[in-house]
């Protein structure tokens, strides 16, 4: 067994930098991802914990154009419905918002818990089933912060039909959606959360 690394507090401040820096991005340049890179995030997002080392995570690739359209057409339901629930103020404050990046985003992801797995053979979630759920989340993390190493932006897209999207891609019956990702390179950096600049919300 090899020694575990130690980090130094150069590293320790790198690393509050980049949970700093790492930012739900919604404005994507155009220009493609390399298929290596992508695959070595995915390659790191596999060492993330899961409950009883289950490995829920189900990860399909989004990339046909049929596939795309359908999940923008759930976003536009889904965004409307979603607008008529507010009013005033925060009405045209929300129909101004910037929420996805599903047209311009070079790479994107569906992801999601197969709740009928047999690894790790029900270790850890007889009373908290919600663990599956949890593990898959945490994978999603670290994927995220991964990509804001190389300078790539994730955007999380939940304002959508599950099950719209569940039937676009054809998934297992048993294979909850998590996650809508959005991945490329952003089209500007900022600390600080969209959401807080546009005054949706306050840090």
């Amino acid at each position: 067994m090899s020694a575990p690394p130690v980090f130094d507090a150069g590293f320790a401040g790198q690393f509050a930098e980049l949970l700093r820096w790492r930012r739900d991005v919604r404005r994507f340049r155009r220009d493609p991802v390399p298929a290596g890179l992508v695959e070595a995030l995915l390659a790191q997002m596999q060492l993330s914990p899961s409950v009883g080392h289950s490995q829920p995570w189900r990860w399909l690739a989004v990339e046909a154009p049929e596939q795309r359209r359908a999940v923008q057409d759930s976003f536009r339901r889904c965004h409307a419905d979603a607008l008529a629930s507010y009013a005033g103020e925060r009405a045209a404050l929300y129909a101004r918002l910037k929420l996805e990046g599903l047209r311009e985003a070079p790479v994107q992801f569906a992801v999601f818990c197969d709740q009928a797995t047999e690894r790790g053979h029900g270790l850890g979630r007889r009373t908290m089933p919600e663990m599956l759920d949890y593990s898959v989340v945490a994978a999603i993390t670290q994927f995220w912060l991964a990509a804001r190493v190389h300078g790539l932006g994730v955007g999380w897209v939940s304002i959508l039909d599950p099950g719209a999207v569940a039937a676009a891609l054809g998934t297992p019956p048993d294979w909850k959606l998590i996650a809508y990702l959005c991945i490329g390179w952003p089209e500007e950096d900022n600390d600080v959360p969209e959401l807080v600049r546009a005054g949706w919300e306050r840090n």
